[in-house]
């Protein structure tokens, strides 16, 4: 008979030290783990459920809850393993992660191994380890945008609605544009994959013109219905939205989600759309494409046909594009969509409270700086 699960009862003080493990982006990541195992343990989860929530195996869930058991906190940390001493100390450790975070080199805009290494005196690879145990990566950076639009809360609600329960006797599309794809041929003969070698191209390139995609996304099969054109004006919006009204059988609804680009709002559009009862417009929120699933289509359609493609004219190129489509039609997988809305605002107020966090800290610390010349 296997042994029973220990019980876990926490103080307010513990979860609060284990909520923060597992939140904080500098906790290691086997840390954080422990910490989430043993949380949900508090909630009353049995192993199997916290192994499947966590991704961990059962043994390594019991393990960890019988630690925390024994040890409370201090089980969670890793033993100590038999060789050489380290010789750097935790206060060393925790001054290089301080100056990691709220500093910058003199002359650079971040920290390199071999300037903190010069920095602290310590060996570089002492250094890589100490950023890889806290998950620091200076030489890396990502790139957001918040919306500002005023009804963004209204707007992901709507959308996201209809992706999580859409309409009967309707059709939800997700519609936008790719424009401007160039034609680009190689200067030189590209180099084909042979074993032990990748492909290779040469970096430069002649480009051959262009032409813009006009998409729309069926949420509840994954059919694309895609048309070229070589302009991207409202006349060939229009022309695309025919190529819709054609292919939708009359007796459904139409939720047409699109973006708020000029071309989509000019009154033709408006007049061709309020001549049509059944079609009805959802705008996404302003700066939020990742909302509109068509995106993720023309993501792919890039990694796959049109990046590494060599088209010596737009008519090869829109060839090459109408073949993709045609491929992905005859075995359509829609998009599967996760989030509910209140997740995905939750996600967003965490973001924004963060971000407001380490901007305070970043001024105090530019505050001080500037006191202490």
């Amino acid at each position: 008979m296997s042994k029973s699960a220990a019980l876990i009862e926490l103080s307010e003080k513990e979860r609060g030290e284990l909520e923060g493990l597992s939140r904080r982006r500098r906790t290691a990541q086997g840390l954080a783990q422990r910490a989430q195992i043993v949380l949900l343990a508090a909630d009353g989860l049995q192993n199997k459920a916290i192994a499947d929530r966590t991704g961990a195996v059962e043994n390594t869930v019991g393990k960890w809850r019988r630690r925390f058991a024994e040890k409370r906190l201090d089980g969670l940390l890793d033993e100590p393993r038999p060789g050489r001493p380290r010789e750097i100390g935790d206060d060393e450790i925790a001054e290089t992660v301080r100056l990691t975070l709220e500093t910058i080199p003199k002359g650079a805009t971040h920290w390199s191994l071999r300037s903190m290494a010069e920095a602290v005196d310590h060996a570089p690879s002492t250094i890589h380890r100490i950023w890889r145990a806290f998950g620091l990566q200076p030489h890396r950076v990502e790139s957001f945008k918040l919306s500002t639009d005023p009804l963004f809360v209204e707007k992901v609600r709507d959308i996201v609605g209809l992706y999580m329960a859409p309409p009967e006797h309707a059709l939800v599309l997700c519609v936008d544009e790719k424009s401007q794809i160039q034609a680009l041929d190689r200067s030189q003969p590209v180099l084909p994959m042979r074993p032990g070698q990748t492909e290779r191209r040469s970096h430069d390139y002649t480009r051959h013109g262009v032409t813009s995609l006009f998409a729309a996304l069926d949420i509840a099969t994954g059919r694309i219905i895609g048309k070229c054109y070589r302009r991207h004006r409202s006349q060939e919006f229009r022309r695309f939205l025919d190529e819709i009204e054609a292919a939708v059988p009359k007796n459904l609804d139409i939720h047409l989600i699109m973006d708020n680009y000029a071309t989509h709002k000019t009154k033709t559009i408006r007049n061709w759309l309020a001549k049509r009862p059944r079609w009805r417009v959802h705008l996404t929120p302003t700066s939020a494409s990742w909302i509109n699933q068509i995106e993720r289509f023309f993501a792919n359609l890039t990694e796959r046909q049109i990046r590494r493609g060599v088209h010596r004219s737009t008519r090869q190129l829109e060839a090459a594009i109408k073949d993709y489509i045609e491929t992905v039609n005859a075995d359509p997988k829609p998009f599967r969509w996760t989030k509910s809305a209140d997740d995905i605002l939750a996600s967003i107020k965490r973001f924004c409270f963060a971000t407001l966090q380490i901007a305070d800290k970043q001024v105090k610390i530019a505050r001080t700086s500037e006191s202490g010349h």
